[in-house]
Formats: C-alpha cells, structure tokens, sequence
C-alpha cells in the first residue's frame, strides 16, 4: 500500500477501538498497581471520541477534529496527551492521502504533540517508552509501503512497552511508588502498542 486514503485510516482506528477495548480490564490493571486504576476506562473514552469526530475531506482537518473532539469529551491525561498527538499530527499533514514518507512526518509532528504536555521519554515508564521507539522506527525504515512502515513501528512499540516491566516510574502518580514500580509494564505504553499493532494489520 503506497498511499494512505480517510477511509482507510477510519479503518486502522476503528481496529484499534476494538483492540483497546478487548484490553480495557487488562490496561487498567496495570494502571491500578501504581495509579487511579483508569486508564482502561480512559483509553477507549478518547478512541471512541477520537472516533466521533473523524470526520473530514483531508487530514489536516481530521487530525485537527480528532484532537479537539478528544480533548472536548474527555478528561485526565490520556485525553491531553492523545488529543495532543492527533493535533500534532495535523501540524505535520496536508491532502486527502499520505504517502509512507507522509506518514512519517505525520507521527513525528504528533509526537512533538505529545511532547507539549510531557517531559516524559524513553526509561520514564510511559507511553512515551511505546511511541518514541515507533517513531523512531517508522523513520527508519526504508519502504515505500505503509503497512511496511506501519508494522515497524508496531514492532517497536511492542518491545518498548515490554521494557517497562523492568523500569521505575518517574512520572505522575507512579513515581511515587518508587522501586515498588518496578515488575508490571506502563498501561500508558501497553494501550499505545496495542493501538500501533492493531494499526499495522489493517
């Protein structure tokens, strides 16, 4: 797949509803252990809100109305920092389809979004131990097919996610547990690889 089309991208999200949604208990279990035991709740409030407003004829605009109907529905962290991502993403897109190098700018501006509301990187255990990688990943890899570059960065933001067991909580409520952080993964990084990954099988 060489070029990227709204209908198809309304594809990838409504797949990855579904995902999160199947791991709903399972994110906020994770996010019980050294937080308020939401983000299960909270991740498929701004999908589905995300969802709600995907409505446009070019990307710019329905990142912009992703963002914007995320962060106007939802509330806490995940709806400023998943409404930032999509308004980033706006910032860096333009047309009615994206292209794979398109594609790449597109998650690099929307993760400069993020980066707006968060100190946060890689080692902090947070979603940004998913993102960044993916990110990363995407830019690196050398294909012109989507779904090529799609899939790296659903690789990387597996792994990423995974090496939270093992790290300490240095931001929000869990860096307050210290070493009693360490030994179950971030949710905010397990949600986000599980949206990238249901991304990369459409």
């Amino acid at each position: 797949m060489n070029t990227l089309s709204i209908d198809q991208f309304r594809t990838m999200l409504e797949a990855a509803f579904s995902a999160v949604k199947e791991k709903s208990d399972y994110f906020s279990q994770l996010d019980a252990v050294t937080g308020d035991g939401d983000h299960g709740t909270a991740i498929v409030g701004a999908m589905g809100a995300a969802i709600s407003a995907s409505s446009a004829s070019d990307f710019k605009s329905l990142f912009t109305n992703m963002g914007f109907g995320i962060m106007l529905n939802t509330s806490g962290s995940t709806s400023s920092l998943m409404g930032g991502f999509f308004l980033g993403m706006a910032d860096g897109s333009d047309g009615s389809s994206l292209n794979a190098n398109q594609l790449k700018m597109a998650f690099r501006s929307g993760l400069a979004g993020v980066a707006k509301n968060t100190k946060a990187t890689v080692g902090d255990k947070t979603m940004m131990d998913a993102l960044i990688p993916a990110v990363e990943a995407m830019e690196a890899c050398e294909s012109d097919d989507i779904q090529d570059v799609l899939l790296a960065g659903a690789n990387a933001a597996i792994a990423g996610a995974a090496a939270t067991v093992s790290m300490k909580a240095n931001f929000g409520r869990a860096r307050n547990y210290g070493e009693r952080s360490i030994g179950t993964a971030d949710a905010g990084a397990s949600s986000w690889a599980t949206i990238l990954e249901a991304f990369s099988k459409q």
